[in-house]
């Protein structure tokens, strides 16, 4: 007998395409593949364009309904959401960030009436008091809420509350990732100002991520310009948007790096300016289990990155990368030039990493898992309400 279909509705209020965003286009297309009827509603202000991830949804013929409402505490637009979705049929809800976890958490499940569920991609190491840092102390206060927690990694359980973290309602399901997919992806062009800089500069150091002080962009800029005393023609780009634009801009004009370092902003195809890179710098203070890893090595493009979060684990302990102590990412500089003197142990290191993340990161298995936890929770509603009967 054919198991019933799923209805889900994926939550999610990005401001790019990054990780989370990457992840949850992947999710959603292999979750069709698979019979399932997911879709996503992609939050954003009112008046506001359509966003990265409802671009890309389009291009990729997946279901995206976008919806703008009021930012904040907006109780009442959420639940406008929950009405939306009850009259439309769907069996969960899904969110993917703390906006939807914190709101929809507030709702009790018997308003509600459809069981929630999240998944935390990682957590940024907000200033205290700060506002980021307010929604993510509700955040880790609303996982009680929650019918299923999902972790990207093991090691997200260090950031979660204790009495949650070791519970039955947690569970880990690594990223997955359509490795073909990226791969041809990789072979397409880049866009002229990046294949101007690329054609000018070798080698080429690439950071991707959220313009955010985590990632850790700026030591990327001080590592630029190290490196440049060994190879004078070296050049940095980091692609991505967010608020430290203009702090990095600062840095980099302090180093007088102007012709040495692109800021191109959102890139649509960042898999092929990876497949132009000679390596793929990480320097991030705090990740879960970033899809821009994933992507690198499924690429073949060498990586050097924290030991934070996963990605040591997923890099073998060194076998597919080179890991930096996060205490010593100072030294950044010195580990980039050594490793661009050894192209033997890189391009191993490579093969390595493109074997690992076709065998145990897939798109497939990631949705698969995702499949199992959805039937685990409607099946534990059902029973909870024949025993209530």
């Amino acid at each position: 007998m054919k198991p019933v279909t799923i209805k889900v509705l994926h939550l999610i209020d990005s401001g790019g395409l990054y990780g989370a965003e990457k992840m949850l286009l992947t999710l959603v297309a292999e979750q069709r593949r698979q019979g399932l009827a997911p879709m996503i509603l992609s939050a954003g202000k009112p008046g506001q364009a359509d966003k990265p991830i409802e671009t890309e949804a389009r291009r990729l013929g997946l279901p995206v309904t976008p919806w703008r409402m009021k930012p904040g505490f907006n109780l009442t637009g959420a639940r406008n959401i929950i009405r939306w979705a009850q009259e439309h049929g769907y069996q969960l809800l899904h969110s993917h960030g703390y906006k939807f976890n914190v709101l929809m958490g507030l709702w009790p499940e018997f308003v509600r009436t459809i069981p929630l569920i999240t998944t935390l991609h990682g957590y940024v190491k907000a200033p205290r008091f700060s506002k980021s840092w307010l929604y993510e102390s509700l955040d880790r206060l609303g996982l009680s809420q929650m019918r299923t927690v999902v972790l990207v990694s093991e090691a997200m359980k260090q950031q979660i509350p204790r009495t949650i973290a070791h519970s039955a309602r947690v569970t880990v399901i690594p990223n997955g990732l359509d490795v073909e997919v990226v791969r041809a992806k990789a072979q397409r062009p880049v866009n002229d100002a990046c294949r101007r800089f690329i054609n000018h500069h070798s080698p080429v150091l690439l950071g991707v991520g959220r313009l955010s002080p985590e990632k850790g962009f700026a030591c990327l800029i001080q590592t630029l310009a190290e490196v440049r005393h060994t190879y004078p023609d070296a050049g940095l780009i980091i692609v991505g948007q967010g608020g430290q634009r203009e702090r990095l801009a600062f840095l980099i004009g302090q180093h007088g790096l102007q012709e040495h370092v692109l800021l191109p902003g959102y890139v649509d195809n960042v898999p092929a300016l990876m497949s132009r890179a000679s390596l793929l710098c990480m320097p991030s203070t705090t990740e879960g289990l970033p899809i821009t890893l994933l992507e690198a090595m499924a690429v073949g493009v060498p990586v050097v990155a924290t030991d934070v979060g996963q990605i040591g684990e997923v890099l073998g302990g060194g076998q597919g990368g080179w890991i930096v102590s996060p205490d010593k990412v100072s030294q950044l500089g010195t580990d980039v030039v050594t490793i661009l003197a050894h192209p033997p142990r890189t391009q191993a290191a490579a093969r390595w990493a493109g074997m690992r993340v076709a065998r145990d990161f897939s798109a497939t298995t990631m949705a698969r898992r995702y499949e199992e936890v959805y039937r685990q929770c409607l099946a534990l509603c059902r029973r909870e309400a024949d025993s209530t009967v």
